[in-house]
C-alpha cells in the first residue's frame, strides 16, 4: 500500500484509538501503603524481547539446506523462541508478560525472500508472510521497524504491517510531507494486577536513521528518519503525561554511539545508550541492529541519575531477552522499584510444533525452490579463507558485477573506461560445489538484497578506498606468528565491511599502520595513475554510505539497477551453464609484511 494521507490517518487513528481506550479506563483510589502500617502493594511483570530475526522461523539454513549450526552450537528461529516464550508464560502467568521485537524481521533468509519476490505477499490473493503468521501465533504485542524492513519497498512493508496482529512502531519514521509519524509511534498496554490497579506500560518504537541512505530508492521523498534521541525526547514526556507507569523503548539501534555512514546523515546510527543517557523517563530499552549479545547493561540518565537497563538478544532468534520489573504503589501511582534483564538461549529447547506445523508447507516450498539446479561447476570453491586470501569464489562475484556493468555502459560515454569491482566475504561458509550448482549455492554468496551501481572514481580515490578497507586487518609485525582467528575484524569491523577490489593488483602490508598499508598498487602492470578515471561496480549499500567508505557516496553515478546482485549471479550461472574458475580466477591482492607474502 503506498504511503498517502489515507494510509497515514488510518494508522494514526488506530494507534490513537488504542491509547484513548486505555486512557479512558478508571484509575482506582490510592491504596493504603507506605506510612499506613500495612505492607505496600507490589506487582512484578516480565517483558520478553527478540530482535534481528531476519526471516528465521525454523532452525534451518536455506543456504546449506540443513539444520543451522555454528561453532557455539547456537540455534535460530521463531519456533525455538516460541518454546521459550511459552515456558516463561507458564512460570510468570501469561497476563504478567508482554512480548516485543526490535526490528529487522522480513529480510535475511530465502524464506523471507521467497514471500517478497517469488510468491509475494503483495499479489492479489497473495499469501500471508510466514513471519507474520509465526509472530501472530506467538502473540507479539509490538515490534519496532528495522532498517531491513524497507529493503523490499514500502508496499511489501505495508502489506506485512496489515498482516500482523500487533503494531509496527516507528516514532522516527515520518511522512516526508507532513513530518508526522508514518507508523504508530507507540502502544500502551495494561497489565492487570491482583490489587485492582492496572499498570500502564508504554512501548515506544524507534528505528534507524540510516534507512534514509541505505534504502534511498525506496524512501526518498516519501519518508524521513530523524534521530532517536530527538524523537524519544518528544514522545517519552507525552507518554508519561498520558499516565504511563513504565516506559520501554524498542530501538533498532546499537549501543556503541557510532555510525557507519559518516556525516551523510546528521544522526547517530547506534544511539540506544545515548537515548538512555539523554532522555529522562525511560525504564528499559530493547536494543537491536548491532547483532551483539548484551544480557544486561545499565546506563545512567544524566538529568535524573536513574539507571536505565538495556539488553540486546543475539540475532536470528538465538536468544530471548527477559526484562523483569518490580513495581510498588506509591502516592496514587505505580513506581518502578527495580528492573533487570537477562537472556535465554534458544538452543536448550526444542522447536514449538505449533509453529513448525503452521508453516510446514511454506518451508517445503522454499526448500524446493532453493534446490533448483541452475548450472554446473568444474571445481569446488569456498569462502573458508576468503577473508585473508584472494579466492576464486569472490572473483566470481566480481566478474559477474564487472561484466554486468560493462554491458550496461556499452556504447555510452564511459564505455572505454576500465571497470573495477568490489566484493565482500559475507559468509565464511558459502561454497560452490563441484558438479551441480543450485539456487541456494549461488544465493549463498550474497545473502543481502543489495543492488548494483556504477560509480566514477579516480586512481587516487581508489587507493584511499583500499586503505580504508585494509583497516579490517589487525596490525601484525613482520616475523610474528599469524593466527587467522585473530587477524581480521580489527576494531570490530564486520566481514561485510571489508572489500576486495578486482581489476587491478595490490598488496596489503599488515605490518604497517592504518592509512599506509596499500603497496604496489598497479593497473595493467603499471603503477596506478592517481588522475586516471575508473568505473567501480559497487553495491548500493556501499554506494549510499554503508560502512562509511570514502569517495563512493559522492562519486558520479553512471548506472544503477533494481535487480538484486544475488539474482544477477543466479542469472549469470544459468546463462553460462557452467562455472569454470580457470576462466576468471586470479590473485589480484595478497597480504604481505615488508614485501613478504603472509600466505
Amino acid at each position: 500500500m503506498p504511503l498517502n494521507r489515507r494510509t497515514f490517518l488510518g494508522t494514526s487513528a488506530a494507534a490513537g484509538a488504542g491509547v484513548a481506550m486505555a486512557g479512558g479506563m478508571a484509575v482506582p483510589a490510592e491504596a493504603q501503603g507506605r506510612g499506613s502500617g500495612r505492607p505496600p502493594k507490589r506487582y512484578s511483570f516480565t517483558v520478553m524481547g527478540t530482535t534481528d530475526l531476519h526471516g528465521n522461523v525454523f532452525n534451518w539454513d536455506y543456504f546449506t539446506d540443513k539444520e543451522f549450526d555454528d561453532k557455539a552450537h547456537n540455534d535460530v528461529g521463531l519456533a525455538k523462541i516460541s518454546t521459550l516464550v511459552e515456558q516463561v508464560r507458564a512460570e510468570k502467568g501469561r497476563h504478567n508478560t508482554l512480548m516485543i521485537d526490535a526490528g529487522d524481521t522480513i529480510q535475511g533468509t530465502q524464506l523471507s525472500y521467497y514471500y517478497a519476490k517469488i510468491d509475494p505477499i503483495t499479489a492479489e490473493r497473495g499469501p500471508v508472510h510466514p513471519m507474520a503468521q509465526a509472530m501472530n501465533a506467538i502473540g507479539y504485542d509490538a515490534a519496532a521497524l528495522g532498517n531491513h524492513e524497507f529493503n523490499y519497498g514500502i508496499p511489501v512493508l505495508r502489506k506485512f504491517e496489515e498482516q500482523c496482529d500487533f503494531p509496527l512502531l516507528g516514532a522516527n519514521a515520518l511522512d516526508a510531507k507532513t513530518l508526522r509519524p508514518a507508523f504508530a509511534p507507540y502502544v500502551i498496554k495494561r497489565m492487570r494486577t491482583p490489587h485492582g490497579r492496572d499498570v500502564k506500560v508504554a512501548i515506544l518504537g524507534l528505528t534507524n536513521p540510516g534507512i534514509a541512505i541505505w534504502d534511498k530508492a525506496n524512501v526518498s521523498g516519501r519518508m524521513v528518519f530523524p534521530g532517536l534521541e530527538e524523537q524519544a525526547a518528544k514522545f517519552v514526556p507525552r507518554l508519561r503525561s498520558m499516565g504511563a507507569d513504565v516506559v520501554i523503548v524498542s530501538a533498532h539501534s546499537g549501543t556503541s554511539g557510532t555510525s557507519s555512514y559518516g556525516d551523510q546523515v546528521p544522526y547517530v546510527e547506534n544511539a540506544a545508550a545515548l537515548v538512555a543517557e539523554q532522555v529522562p523517563g525511560i525504564d528499559a530499552i530493547l536494543v537491536g541492529h548491532a547483532h551483539l549479545e548484551i544480557p544486561e547493561y545499565f546506563v545512567e540518565n544524566k538529568e535524573t541519575g536513574k539507571k536505565v537497563v538495556l539488553s540486546e538478544p543475539l540475532k536470528w532468534g538465538q536468544r530471548l531477552t527477559l526484562f523483569d520489573f518490580d513495581l510498588v504503589w506509591e502516592k496514587g501511582r505505580w513506581v518502578v522499584e527495580g528492573a533487570g534483564s537477562r537472556v535465554l538461549n534458544s538452543n536448550v529447547v526444542a522447536e514449538d510444533p505449533k509453529i513448525t506445523g503452521l508453516l510446514a508447507d511454506e518451508h517445503k516450498k522454499v526448500v524446493a525452490y532453493v534446490n533448483q539446479v541452475i548450472g554446473t561447476s568444474t571445481a569446488a570453491m569456498t569462502t573458508a579463507e576468503a577473508a585473508w586470501k584472494d579466492e576464486p569464489i569472490i572473483d566470481l562475484i566480481n566478474v559477474v558485477q564487472a561484466e554486468t556493468v560493462k554491458a550496461a555502459l556499452a556504447g555510452g560515454a564511459y564505455a572505454s573506461l576500465p571497470v573495477l569491482s568490489q566484493a565482500s566475504c559475507f559468509s565464511r561458509t558459502a561454497q560452490i560445489p563441484a558438479g551441480n550448482v543450485t539456487i541456494k549455492d549461488a544465493a549463498g554468496l550474497y545473502p543481502f538484497e543489495n543492488t548494483l551501481e556504477a560509480r566514477l572514481l579516480t586512481g587516487a580515490q581508489i587507493k584511499d578506498y583500499l586503505e580504508f578497507s585494509a583497516r579490517y586487518y589487525v596490525q601484525t609485525t613482520a616475523g610474528a606468528p599469524v593466527d587467522t582467528s585473530k587477524l581480521t575484524n580489527a576494531d570490530n569491523t564486520p566481514d561485510y565491511n571489508y572489500d576486495a577490489v578486482s581489476g587491478l593488483t595490490y598488496e596489503i602490508d599488515i605490518a604497517k599502520p592504518n592509512g599506509s598499508r596499500i603497496v604496489n598498487l598497479s593497473f595493467e602492470g603499471k603503477a596506478i595513475d592517481p588522475a586516471a578515471e575508473f568505473v567501480l561496480a559497487v553495491n548500493n549499500y556501499r554506494a549510499s554510505g554503508g560502512g562509511n567508505f570514502p569517495h563512493v557516496p559522492g562519486a558520479k553515478q553512471l548506472w544503477a539497477n533494481s535487480e538484486e546482485i544475488r539474482n544477477t549471479i543466479i542469472g549469470w550461472v544459468q546463462a553460462k551453464g557452467s562455472v569454470d574458475g580457470a576462466q576468471f580466477a586470479s590473485v589480484d591482492w595478497r597480504l604481505t609484511r615488508d614485501g613478504v607474502p603472509v600466505f
